[in-house]
Order: structure tokens, then sequence, then C-alpha cells
């Protein structure tokens, strides 16, 4: 498993974890979600990304659960664990920050959460989120903070405020087929040791489907998801968080964290899905 070093130089991550957007919607797949965060744990994931968002606060109560069976029978420890969540935008005023991450924490059953994310920009100052962030943190109660879909001038005037310099992570969609940061944020953040997050890394599925990378990826003896994977993890400084609940697939990811591409592999798949030449708008699920 390839590590990300943060920008403490102290810091250091696991390069792949699991996604849970779609999970704790409903009622009747709970059972099936927890199992799956908790095989995924048995695994070998170590990070776990969540969101007050997703489900209404029920993901957090799957990954909750599957955490609290987890660190009972023993098979993890707390500090082998990076668990990331994020507060709503709505929430996101200084003390709605503070109610926002109390209540996450409860869901989690956590005492603290690893990476607090402020989930996307609205309508409260960045100045009284950051403010937040920082109370908790000394507080005790978050260890790092980060921001979630900013694209470069988002983060240009994030690190331009007091206390934007300790941003941790900005986790944005990033994929084969959704690369445009590749021109422009991402190598803005590679320069600055600034860590990049990437959800929906194989597009929801979607680029699994291409016949095109499914061909490239047959002769090298892994799967059109392993090889998409393999590729937004092949220059460091990014973590892939892909949402798996189904074991074959929850297996097939982690290995794919240990495929390293040649030179030919990667141009060929840059003649598949080119580089982009100019700027482009975020992309955003």
């Amino acid at each position: 498993m390839p590590h990300v070093t943060l920008l403490d130089g102290r810091t250091v991550w696991p390069a792949l974890g699991l996604g849970t957007w779609r999970m704790g919607e409903a009622a009747d797949s709970r059972r099936a979600e927890v199992a799956a965060v908790r095989l995924a744990l048995e695994m070998g994931y170590r990070l776990i990304d969540t969101a007050e968002m997703y489900g209404d606060g029920g993901a957090e109560e799957v990954v909750g659960a599957a955490l609290a069976e987890a660190l009972r029978a023993g098979d993890v420890t707390r500090d082998e664990l990076v668990i990331v969540s994020k507060v709503l935008p709505g929430n996101a005023s200084r003390r709605g920050t503070v109610q926002a991450c109390d209540r996450s924490r409860r869901r989690l059953g956590l005492d603290r959460v690893d990476l607090y994310l402020l989930h996307w920009q609205g309508s409260h100052p960045l100045r009284d989120t950051l403010a937040a962030f920082d109370e908790l943190q000394t507080a005790g109660v978050i260890t790092h903070w980060g921001v979630s879909n900013f694209d470069l001038g988002s983060m240009k005037r994030l690190i331009g405020l007091p206390g934007g310099e300790h941003c941790a992570a900005n986790q944005v969609y990033y994929s084969l087929g959704e690369r445009g940061i590749d021109f422009d944020l991402k190598p803005w953040q590679a320069q600055r040791g600034l860590p990049l997050m990437a959800y929906s890394p194989i597009d929801q599925g979607a680029i699994t489907r291409d016949a095109r990378l499914a061909a490239l990826a047959r002769p090298l003896g892994v799967t059109a998801a392993q090889l998409a994977l393999a590729w937004t993890l092949r220059d460091g400084g990014v973590i892939a968080i892909p949402k798996a609940v189904r074991e074959p697939h929850l297996r097939e990811n982690l290995a794919a964290a240990g495929l390293a591409l040649d030179p030919g592999t990667r141009a060929a798949l840059d003649a598949l899905f080119a580089p982009p030449r100019r700027p482009s708008p975020l992309a955003m699920t």
C-alpha cells in the first residue's frame, strides 16, 4: 500500500481508502453496509471517508457500527485508522461547525475525527469555518482539517486567510474521465505538498464499462477498474476513496494500490483520455 505524507511531514496516510457515499440511505441495506465496512477493515483498509450529508448522517452511523465491531474484536486499533468526515456548507458557521462535528462524532462513536472537511463552500464566511476548525483542533476533537470541491482560485483564497496554510487536504472529483485538475489544481497542490483526495476515481463504475480501457487492462492481467485506480495514484500525493460494498470489488480496489504503471501504459492512457490543455470548471457529482 503506497502512502501519502501530509504537510507536517510526520503524518502518513494510506493512499487508498473506502468511500461511503450513498450508504446509510435505507434501513433495509444497513446490515449489509455495516458488514461491507467491517469486511474492508478486516482486509486492511484503514482510511474511511464519510460525511454528515450521506444518508443524513446514516453513513456515519454505518461506519460507526462497523468501527465499534472491529475495535471490540481487536482487528484494528484506533491509532491505525484515518476517519474522514465533512460539514455541510449550511452548517459551516463558527458555532454550527462545532455542533456539526459533535453530531458526527456521536454517530461515528469516536472522540475525534482525523480529518474534518468543509464539503463545499457556501454562504458562511470561510474565516468563520476556519476559526471553528482551529477551535476543534485545540479541543482535540479533530486532528486535521481540510476542504472539498475547491478549485484553484478557491484554494489560493483559502491559504491567504489566517490559518489557511494549515489545510491538510482538498477532496475533489478526479478520475481518468474527469481529469481537468491535471491542468492546474493538481500540480499546484503537488508543488506545495498538499495532498489531493480523489472521490469517484472510477467514475462511480462508469469507467469500468469503457471497452478501450478494458482492452488495455487485459494484457496486464488487471481489470479496467484497477487500471483506472492505479492511474489515479500514479504520481503520489493522491488518496483515492472509491466506494465498494461487494467483497470482490473491495479486494480488487485494494490490490490496485500496489499496481505500478510503466511509461508505455501511461502514454496509452493519455491517448485514450487526453490530458487537459486549458483550465476547466471543477467536476462535481
